[in-house]
Parts: C-alpha cells; sequence; structure tokens
C-alpha cells in the first residue's frame, strides 16, 4: 500500500505525521528552546503541554482576553514565577501556539506543491491532510481562528498569516493544475480563499 501523500486515508496521515502526544510537545519545545529560560527539555515539554493545554481550555471557557497569567498558573500549577520562565505574556503565548500551527502546516501541507504528485493528487492530498491536520490538532487551529481575532492587530495578523499561507499553498497546486491544462480556473485566488473558508 503507498505511503501518504500518494495514499490520502487518515491512518497514512497518521503513520507520516505525529501531531500529538510527546513528538509534538517535543517539536514545540524545539521550536521555542531560544526563548524558554528552562533548558531541561524533560522538564519544560511537560511544563509546555500543562500550559498550552490549560490555555485552550481557559480560553474556551472564559476566552483568552479574560484569562489572566494568574488564572493560568492556579490552573496548571505553575507558579507566576514559574510561567514567566516560559512566556513573558498573553501575546507571546499566543504568538507561540500561532508559530506551532503555521509551522506544522508548512512542513504538513507546504512541501506538497513539490512532491511530484500529479496536480490532482496533490491538491487531494492538500484538503485531505489539512482536514487531517484540523481532526487531530483542533485546540490550536480553534485557538488561532477565534481566539487571536480578539486580541492586538499584530496577534490578528497572526491569525491572517495562518490563513493566508494556506490559501498561498492552495493557489500554487490550482496553478500548477491550470499550467499542465488539468484544470479549468480563471481566478485560483478566488477559489482558494473559498476552499480555506469551507474547510
Amino acid at each position: 500500500m503507498a505511503a501518504w501523500p500518494r495514499n490520502t486515508i487518515f491512518s497514512a496521515f497518521r503513520e507520516r505525521w505525529a501531531l500529538e502526544g510527546e513528538p509534538l510537545w517535543r517539536s514545540v519545545f524545539e521550536m521555542h528552546k531560544d526563548k524558554i529560560q528552562v533548558k531541561n527539555a524533560s522538564v519544560a515539554i511537560a511544563n509546555l503541554e500543562k500550559i498550552i493545554t490549560a490555555t485552550f481550555k481557559l480560553a474556551n471557557s472564559k476566552g483568552l482576553q479574560a484569562m489572566s497569567l494568574r488564572d493560568l498558573s492556579k490552573e496548571t500549577g505553575i507558579s507566576m514565577g514559574g510561567l514567566y520562565a516560559y512566556i513573558g505574556s498573553k501575546d507571546d503565548l499566543a504568538s507561540v501556539i500561532e508559530g506551532v500551527q503555521r509551522q506544522y502546516i508548512d512542513q504538513v501541507i507546504g512541501g506538497l506543491t513539490d512532491s511530484n504528485l500529479e496536480p490532482i493528487d496533490c491538491l487531494r492530498a492538500i484538503i485531505f491532510g489539512e482536514i487531517y491536520m484540523m481532526e487531530i490538532m483542533n485546540p490550536w487551529y480553534y485557538f488561532c481562528f477565534m481566539e487571536l481575532k480578539g486580541l492586538s492587530k499584530e496577534q490578528q495578523q497572526f491569525a491572517l498569516n495562518v490563513e493566508l499561507r494556506f490559501e498561498d499553498i492552495l493557489m500554487t497546486s490550482i496553478n500548477q493544475g491550470v499550467e499542465a491544462g488539468q484544470f479549468a480556473c480563471d481566478k485560483p485566488e478566488l477559489l482558494a480563499s473559498q476552499v480555506t473558508a469551507q474547510l
């Protein structure tokens, strides 16, 4: 049986990409370790998981704007001083979450346009891949698309950048199909934005 992305079933995707559990949290640490004061990976990874998971819970129940770092300290059992070893503010925390999601979109979806797939197979893999990512990383997507839009202009731009990055990948795939004579599309930008909105 073919592997992802030639095989677009969920099990093939999960075999290729570990987007949850210890591999996810280790990669979160690796992406942001230069901003974290705690250098012991096992301690930092466990606490990052607590902090981000608690952020999702609190944001869902009261909204990120209403959540305080004191609320986060109480929910995680990590002292305020301990929290500051990982994040300086709610904005820092939001940018970490957005950065993780953006990096995974680039890794999982971004490389598909260069994967030597036929345009229709590439487009199929992009759409299935995004659906699978949304299923597995649902709290990350919900946070980026719902919570960031209520914050500062900079944070709103982070949320918009995630959407624009995915649209750009879609447009590249659609344009490749048009150039190969396999797709007919007069307005790839409009089609990409509609697909993104529907997903």
